[in-house]
């Protein structure tokens, strides 16, 4: 990855306020269940005690869905990536609640979560729901699926790994089908957009997203084999 890449941010931090119980669980549950940045391989039997399927979430928001499918599944492992503590209180009081085992977070940059922590070729999944779209063409170079962070993703993939995007914002989704369409070791499972993932469940920020009569694309990529 270039440095220019790696200079970017794909996000901004806002100062959201977080609720008592958010704060509380953050600060109860954070030691147990948040990994922290260190720049060396993670060793996924050390974190999850199993050899599971890895499938990794950056940006999980408040982490509504995905708590559900940590729940759902309790086959495979997960990994949230997320850089607002607010969210990360609230997927860690859904861990709590839930009794999940097979789910953590690291509240860190994903660039930098990937490029020093992820091995190559060890991840079965990457979700990607409703990333922040920057609407304004000055801030398109922030937007996370773009090349070369596509390249980074795809070198994480094992083969037959997917990458799975939705997004209710059309340019961000055209740009997006573009641009992991030219990304090296991928294809499309479908023709153009992917139909509605039955397992995937709404967010919050798909619910606003339909309030406000926008259209969901999603987008179902593979590693080849």
């Amino acid at each position: 990855m270039s440095d220019l890449y790696r200079q970017i941010k794909t996000f901004v931090l806002r100062a959201g306020r977080m609720t008592e119980s958010q704060q509380r669980d953050y600060e109860k549950l954070g030691g147990r269940w948040v990994i922290p940045y260190v720049p060396q391989h993670l060793n996924y039997i050390d974190v999850f005690d199993d050899s599971k399927e890895v499938v990794i979430e950056i940006g999980f928001g408040m982490g509504k869905a995905t708590a559900i499918i940590a729940q759902d599944n309790p086959d495979k492992s997960y990994l949230g990536i997320e850089v607002h503590r607010p969210g990360v209180g609230r997927l860690l009081g859904e861990i709590h609640k839930k009794g999940l085992q097979n789910l953590y977070i690291i509240e860190h940059d994903a660039v930098e979560v990937l490029q020093n922590m992820i091995p190559d070729g060890s991840v079965s999944a990457f979700h990607i729901f409703f990333p922040d779209p920057w609407p304004k063409k000055k801030h398109h170079k922030r937007r996370f699926i773009q090349r070369p962070r596509t390249n980074l993703l795809c070198s994480k993939l094992s083969p037959g790994g997917y990458i799975y995007m939705a997004t209710d914002w059309q340019p961000y989704a055209d740009f997006a089908l573009e641009e992991l369409t030219a990304t090296d070791g991928l294809h499309n499972v479908y023709e153009g957009f992917a139909p509605r993932q039955s397992w995937r469940p709404e967010t919050r920020f798909e619910e606003k997203g339909i309030n406000a009569d926008r259209q969901i694309f999603e987008l179902f990529f593979k590693r080849d084999v």
